[in-house]
């Protein structure tokens, strides 16, 4: 049998399966808990890579999963991309599940971020903040390099730059907030930093920690530690409100859009998880 015929049947056995931690049915019981409703998704596979000796081997593909989300009497398309694996003995189907890439410098570099006393006023056009996060949430911006392995960080700093956030610190990695081709400061790229440049004094987006999801506006960023240990893991911008007022975000590493702020779907998500809410802009 096809390996991809066989993956899809595999999804289609999912897909009503409640015995099973697969992430369509983490997906659907996050929005039954917020009053929510799936009307109907839909699911693609995307072939990635062969790795296989005739009919055995690993088989690496992406997951797009398209949600229409009832949301009291509105709906709104929830979109999510998935890396997943599987693994093929004499054509038949051993093993699936997520597919964690090795992990880059990038992502576990905790450098301590020099502050700096810098006043900079800027007027911050979350339009275009939100615009840009819509336009690369499942895309790669030429302009910019691509972390492959953990992207979310360097997607999150293209969002704030194109609202209008200013650089600071080049050429220091260890300083500011800045990008420049070839270089780039850590807190652009590493979501540890990032989240200590934003409540550092003098950080250039007029960064303010807030109380409450409910506060945070269109443009708005929210920082994840998963694990609850301290290492701040991930950052997602907010695109959007939900019909009780709570924020829906987009993100890369996974690929995201107006996913519930949460992320409780997520297989990376533990009951321990922190949060941090910033208003971007001083306002």
């Amino acid at each position: 049998m096809n390996k991809l015929v066989r993956l899809k049947m595999l999804w289609q056995e999912r897909f009503n399966d409640k015995t099973t931690n697969h992430p369509i049915y983490r997906k659907k019981q996050l929005h039954n808990s917020n009053n929510k409703k799936i009307e109907w998704i839909v699911v693609k596979g995307i072939k990635r890579k062969n790795c296989t000796v005739g009919n055995d081997g690993n088989y690496y593909y992406s997951l797009h999963i398209k949600c229409m989300i009832k949301d009291d009497y509105s709906f709104y398309h929830e979109e999510e991309v998935l890396d997943r694996y599987a693994i093929f003995i004499d054509s038949k189907l051993l093993e699936e599940g997520a597919y964690t890439k090795a992990s880059g410098d990038e992502r576990y570099t905790e450098q301590p971020i020099a502050m700096e006393d810098i006043e900079q006023r800027f007027s911050y056009d979350r339009r275009a903040a939100v615009q840009y996060a819509e336009r690369w949430w499942n895309d790669v911006n030429p302009a910019y390099n691509y972390f492959e392995d953990n992207d979310c960080t360097n997607y999150i700093s293209q969002c704030l730059r194109a609202g209008g956030a200013p650089m600071t610190g080049a050429p220091d990695r260890s300083k500011g907030w800045w990008y420049s081709g070839s270089s780039w400061s850590y807190s652009w790229s590493v979501a540890h930093s990032f989240r200590w440049y934003m409540s550092s004094r003098g950080n250039t987006f007029q960064a303010k920690l807030i109380d409450s999801p409910t506060e945070l506006l269109p443009g708005d960023i929210i920082c994840y530690d998963f694990q609850g240990d301290g290492r701040w893991d991930h950052n997602t911008i907010v695109v959007a409100k939900d019909s009780e007022n709570m924020p829906l975000v987009n993100a890369h590493t996974n690929n995201s859009r107006h996913r519930y702020w949460t992320y409780q779907d997520s297989a990376a998500w533990t009951p321990q998880c922190q949060y941090r809410f910033f208003r971007i802009g001083g306002n």
